[in-house]
């Protein structure tokens, strides 16, 4: 079998975001560029099914869908484990665009499973996976917190306010993880990194794709309001500020 994971380009949590061209465009000067945490889980998940004996994977490649600043990001997860890797040469505009250029190296390739994290840190579109599948014509499964593969064979399980789900399906199949697929993330290590050099990342230039989203433009968040500190007990001015300032009672 073979595992392609989609791997999203974000920046690190403690990035000061900032914007450019009134409020239009993500300003990328300074940032520190990571690999999305769920996306990352999923790869580490990916190696852990593969080290076992009755796993039937073959390969293990990752795929981003971004420009060249990503390279140094796609070499982390070759040296982890990936086998190889593929960055397709363009800025997507949306999810649309996004899933579109997946879907050429998903069939050009000939890959029996796709992974990706449910969620990006960035947009936060719970979009890619879903759009992916629905182009392939594939089966697709989402918020998938446990998994587990054998031959052509996958097993996974999904959490709800009911409980647990249990599935076995057949691939090829698209899954969408959720955070709790694996614990930690894998650290690279010395042998990793070099290794990771001799592993071919391929670069290939997009197809043509509809767009179907245009972002008008961005906001940070309102600033946290300053932390009052209230005698405990004077209920009376804490009951104040909770309904006149707050507005939870």
């Amino acid at each position: 079998m073979k595992i392609l994971i989609c791997i999203s380009v974000v920046p690190d949590t403690t990035t000061n975001i900032r914007f450019k061209e009134q409020n239009t465009s993500l300003d990328t000067a300074g940032i520190q560029w990571i690999i999305n945490p769920w996306d990352e889980l999923a790869l580490t998940r990916a190696l852990e099914i593969r080290e076992q004996p009755d796993s039937g994977i073959t390969q293990i490649s990752v795929v981003h869908v971004g420009g060249k600043e990503a390279d140094a990001v796609i070499q982390k997860a070759l040296a982890v484990g990936a086998d190889s890797a593929y960055r397709v040469n363009v800025i997507p505009s949306d999810s649309f665009e996004t899933a579109s250029q997946l879907l050429e190296v998903v069939t050009k390739e000939n890959f029996d499973l796709v992974i990706a994290g449910h969620d990006s840190a960035d947009y936060n579109g719970s979009a890619v996976g879903e759009m992916l599948a629905e182009l392939l014509g594939w089966t697709s499964f989402s918020s998938v917190s446990s998994l587990a593969v054998k031959g052509d064979t996958v097993s996974l399980q999904r959490e709800s306010d009911l409980g647990t789900e249990t599935i076995v399906a057949k691939s090829p199949s698209v899954i969408s993880i959720q955070k709790g697929i694996a614990r930690d993330p894998r650290i690279p290590s010395l042998r990793g990194i070099m290794t990771a050099r001799t592993k071919p990342l391929n670069t290939i230039e997009p197809v043509a794709s509809q767009v179907y989203t245009r972002f008008v433009s961005f906001a940070n968040p309102a600033p946290r309001l300053k932390c009052k500190m209230v005698d405990p007990l004077n209920t009376v001015e804490l009951v104040s500020l909770l309904r006149n300032e707050a507005n939870v009672l």
